[in-house]
């Protein structure tokens, strides 16, 4: 192949909707990052060690994102141009050049770093690729949040066999990384070349597309003027790959957040169904109508920020696809009405498949945010219910205690007021101590009647208990029965035992 380049294509996201402005992702500078320790150990260009030094995004050598916003145009150089990184030599004679351009394109930073034989008629066959190291420049060591895309360009004799060539080429480019086989997965024309356009996937990642490699082969083999046209477009090549990338990214996380919201939604109908045995139940449980508002309201909060997210996603990706299908027609007039029809067709197809979805999820899920505000809002008010009538029969328990209390004073005062009778009458039977003596049994007379002072303080002794018994009772029942009906004894003695439960 002749006139041979490998360029890197990589997006990485600064900043998010839900930054505030001048905030930037806690990783916002790894690209940057990943491309110097490239410079200080792999791919030594002179200038690529050297690059916190040429961008605006850093001051003295230190990340400083606040810089860019007096930028007017896309370029992240000082110099508002592509830098010249260098040239290093190769085993097999030739030299290298590296050409980074850095931009800032909307909420991501984008690159273009092209690798090239120093002379442009060098011939690079499959082997010589490994001189340009590009092992490099794929996920692992790129590490691009938003994805990434290696393009080849070559030209090559009419004879040769292209797709074989390809095959060849996108295997090599991955040879030796944990990134599966490459499959193709379009081929079609690109400025009248052929373009073939292979993925190779992580062998622990499939799902991720920021571990997976975009590989775009073009093969010149009619003499077209492929250079002159790629040039011409090659900012809407730029941003037509970031629109893509992005489309993949915005889906990837539209997926994960749906998966989301359906296990949020699945442990809240289990709630809603616990709720149900609860208040059927003859007296509802205010314990644990507690303990389920408790989890609720926060459950019931990150599922509705499930489906704000997806609406998000929804908004974000339709103006993606926008840009996309702008990048697309721009790059059709600059190639005279004609476009890879694979290009087209993931417009048409995977774009408006992808953006359908999101809105059927966003759809799927929406009607639970109404149910489980309902349900937070149910239970709320039943437990507030519940506790205000805890309180109500608590209260009426503490004024009947307090009434039973006094009644029982008063009767037992009247007991005592008998009882002081009694004093009374042992009084009186204090003089029989005296006057008569005390006789034990004796052969004589083995049976005596009682002392007259025990039977007066007998007799005494037992009709002032039964009349204060009698009085005590009386005058209880009389201020008993002025109680309301629940004043029983069995419900006063439950009601007043328990304690208030507090509203959590």
């Amino acid at each position: 192949m002749k006139n041979f380049s490998l360029s890197l294509y990589a997006f990485h996201l600064r900043d998010s909707f839900t930054h505030l402005p001048g905030e930037v992702v806690a990783d916002a500078d790894l690209l940057w990052e990943n491309l110097v320790k490239l410079g200080e150990n792999n791919l030594t260009f002179p200038s690529l060690k050297d690059l916190r030094s040429k961008l605006v995004s850093y001051h003295h050598g230190v990340y400083t994102p606040q810089q860019e916003t007096a930028i007017k145009t896309e370029w992240l150089s000082i110099s508002g141009k592509d830098l010249d990184l260098g040239s290093l030599p190769t085993p097999a004679g030739f030299n290298i050049n590296a050409n980074l351009q850095p931009f800032l394109l909307n909420d991501t930073y984008a690159i273009d770093l092209t690798l090239s034989p120093e002379l442009p008629n060098t011939e690079i066959d499959i082997p010589q690729l490994q001189h340009f190291q590009p092992q490099y420049l794929l996920p692992a060591n790129i590490q691009a949040s938003l994805g990434q895309t290696l393009s080849i360009y070559g030209e090559v004799e009419p004879s040769e066999d292209c797709e074989t060539l390809a095959q060849k080429i996108a295997i090599a480019l991955v040879a030796g990384i944990n990134l599966n086989s490459p499959i193709l997965i379009r081929k079609g024309e690109l400025f009248e070349s052929l373009l073939f356009e292979y993925q190779a996937l992580d062998t622990y990642a499939l799902d991720d597309p920021a571990k997976q490699c975009q590989i775009l082969i073009v093969i010149n083999n009619s003499q077209a003027a492929t250079e002159q046209l790629a040039t011409v477009a090659h900012d809407w090549l730029l941003k037509l790959l970031w629109s893509y990338h992005k489309i993949l990214y915005i889906y990837q996380l539209a997926r994960q957040r749906y998966g989301e919201g359906r296990q949020i939604y699945g442990y809240l109908e289990n709630k809603i169904q616990e709720f149900n045995n609860l208040i059927t139940a003859n007296q509802p449980n205010l314990s644990a109508l507690k303990s389920l508002i408790s989890q609720v309201p926060q459950t019931s909060l990150d599922y509705t920020r499930c489906c704000q997210d997806l609406e998000t996603h929804h908004t974000a990706i339709t103006t993606n696809i926008t840009n996309y299908k702008t990048c697309l027609d721009n790059i059709t007039a600059i190639n005279n009405g004609n476009i890879p029809q694979t290009w087209e067709d993931f417009f048409n197809k995977e774009c408006q498949k992808w953006q359908k979805q999101i809105q059927t999820d966003i759809h799927y899920l929406a009607p639970g945010k109404e149910i489980f505000g309902q349900l937070v809002d149910t239970i709320r008010g039943i437990v507030e219910t519940e506790q205000a009538e805890s309180d109500r029969r608590k209260e009426t328990a503490d004024k009947i205690r307090d009434t039973k209390l006094q009644n029982t004073i008063q009767a037992v005062g009247v007991g005592i007021g008998v009882g002081t009778g009694v004093a009374g009458i042992f009084s009186q039977t204090f003089p029989l101590i005296i006057e008569k003596k005390w006789a034990l049994p004796s052969k004589e007379h083995p049976f005596l009647y009682p002392h007259p002072f025990l039977t007066s303080f007998g007799v005494s002794l037992i009709l002032g208990a039964f009349l204060g018994w009698q009085a005590w009772r009386y005058f209880k029942q009389r201020l008993d029965s002025k109680l309301p009906p629940e004043a029983s004894s069995t419900n006063t003695l439950a009601v007043a035992n328990s304690k208030p439960e507090e509203l959590t």
